[in-house]
């Protein structure tokens, strides 16, 4: 093992490429690894396999399209080859940090290949993160006059909004005397946790290369950043109470649009500060690893599960779709003693990088990733020419439910100018439309807001539509009824169990059988 090169892998929940300095956004989101990026392969198309957590993880982690074992398997299957089994198989010592993303738990599989995995998913994470806005002290009584009231402004033409802004208001307002601070506000644990935890781990991970995963839940809503993130940002106006305000709002269902939209540019400062968090954090780990002396040895690559919508299509947050603002994401590669080279601009899917990250470090790439190794194009500065891939389900926002599993497969085909969203099938309860096809020139509609008039362009058309069928060809065979069962006991043994989801560490002898 000697010689060999540690790796480290930095995946930051909801982080929209747009929104890095390296990637050209203005504001100085992360000026640590602006600097990294000036001695890094930077990608300036990565684009995940899927939308969004529990979509996109098997390709970045196992090389896998998310959809290859069907609709039922969430997550990766029991003892799926990954990065961390693959590193763990040849020596490498092995650890997971992650801040509290009920998707990347042993209940989905995360756990294989891992000697040290702490998740930090408390017991109580099935609760709704958005429950922020306090009751009435005598709810019986408010219930009955509440539900009389919205009756009455329902029927009255014009009246329904006055009465939900008005109740909306009254509960805000009953609750803001409660004085919470950005801290106890915070529903995952900040960077600088994650870090220290890290920290302690490589203290004693000293006789072996490494392999250490870090999942950063920063950025990610309810928007409650750390208040020295906010002060790097000269954000001094975004108290905790002013914070709690806004994400209230800008998780409203009753108000369009045009209303949400003058609560979005402090909903993106808070996202922000969340991003500089992480590249805070990112720095103080780096710090470390110099002073004793390993820096030299590891390999680091930064990138993204998926990015976040504030309302460029009208949405917000991250729901399955394959909109550019949630499938292009960051994707920095650091590999010490490996001169920097222009990276080629066509799309790089994320199902590629674990192949390439072993093949940076000298490790073997298991037969079953599904990805390619392109870390020779790499050094050699060549370019790829396949398009990247992206799929989900849409309208599964919760997979632990079974219904929303078996809803229409979205994909979208991405080249480095023309970009092909389909919806293959239709599906009675999600009302995205039967069989809709739309081509998008990204050269003149970044955006995606004007897709090309059906029946033009037939020549990017053909194209596209081949390496979706290629695709779908491509991933039938793979399914087996071994990955289904394995899926449903997993699935029920979850549902049976009471045991506790504390935050622990988890050897790996116990994942779950």
């Amino acid at each position: 093992m000697a010689g060999r090169k540690s790796l480290i892998l930095v995946t930051v929940d909801c982080l929209r490429a747009d929104h890095c300095g390296f990637m050209g956004y203005g504001r100085r989101t992360t000026p640590f690894l602006d600097g990294l990026a000036a001695h890094s392969f930077v990608f300036p198309n990565a684009i995940v396999a899927g939308v969004p957590t529990y979509y996109s993880f098997p390709a970045i982690l196992a090389s896998r399209y998310p959809l290859a074992l069907g609709r039922e398997v969430v997550g990766l299957v029991r003892h799926e080859t990954n990065l961390a089994s693959a590193l763990k198989n040849e020596g490498y010592k092995t650890a997971f940090f992650g801040a509290g993303n009920p998707y990347l738990t042993p209940q989905f599989g995360y756990d294989f290949g891992f000697d040290t995995f702490r998740d930090f998913v408390a017991s109580d994470t099935t609760q709704n993160l958005w429950e922020d806005m306090p009751v009435p002290s005598n709810p019986r009584a408010s219930s009955r006059l509440n539900h009389a009231m919205a009756e009455i402004s329902h029927k009255i033409p014009g009246m329904r909004a006055a009465y939900e802004e008005l109740y909306f208001q009254y509960c805000w307002r009953l609750g803001s005397k409660e004085s919470r601070s950005f801290d106890e506000l915070r529903r995952f644990p900040a960077a600088d946790v994650i870090v220290s935890e890290a920290e302690d781990w490589l203290a004693s991970a000293v006789d072996a290369p490494f392999f250490l995963w870090l999942h950063f839940m920063d950025p990610h809503g309810p928007y409650y950043p750390k208040e020295d993130s906010l002060e790097l940002l000269s954000e001094h106006t975004l108290t905790s109470s002013r914070a709690r305000y806004l994400n209230a709002s800008w998780n409203r269902s009753d108000i369009g649009k045009g209303r949400l939209r003058k609560y979005r540019d402090d909903i993106v400062s808070m996202y922000d500060a969340g991003i500089r968090w992480v590249d805070v954090q990112l720095s103080r780990l780096v710090e470390s690893l110099r002073k004793s002396r390993r820096w030299d040895d590891c390999i680091l690559a930064f990138t993204a599960d998926h990015g976040e919508e504030f309302l460029d299509h009208d949405g917000r947050y991250h729901p399955p779709s394959l909109a550019e603002e949630l499938i292009h994401v960051p994707l920095l590669l650091r590999v010490p003693g490996v001169d920097k080279k222009e990276v080629c601009s066509n799309p790089f899917s994320l199902l590629h990088l674990a192949p390439t990250l072993l093949s940076a470090a000298g490790s073997t790439v298991p037969s079953d990733f599904q990805g390619t190794d392109d870390w020779p194009r790499l050094q050699s500065g060549t370019a790829w020419t396949s398009p990247a891939i992206t799929e989900c389900v849409a309208g599964c926002t919760n997979p632990l439910r079974r219904d929303q599993r078996g809803g229409p497969r979205q994909l979208a085909i991405r080249e480095s100018r023309y970009k092909l969203v389909l919806n293959l099938e239709a599906h009675r309860s999600v009302d995205i439309g039967a069989g809709r096809e739309d081509l998008f020139d990204l050269e003149s509609d970044p955006t995606e807001h004007a897709p090309l008039p059906p029946g033009s362009n037939q020549r990017e058309r053909r194209c596209l539509m081949q390496a979706a069928l290629h695709h779908l060809q491509a991933s039938h065979p793979l399914r087996d009824s071994d990955s289904y069962l394995s899926t449903r006991v997993r699935d029920i043994k979850h549902t049976l169990s009471n045991a506790s989801n504390g935050a622990s560490l988890i050897p790996v002898q116990s994942a779950v059988e």
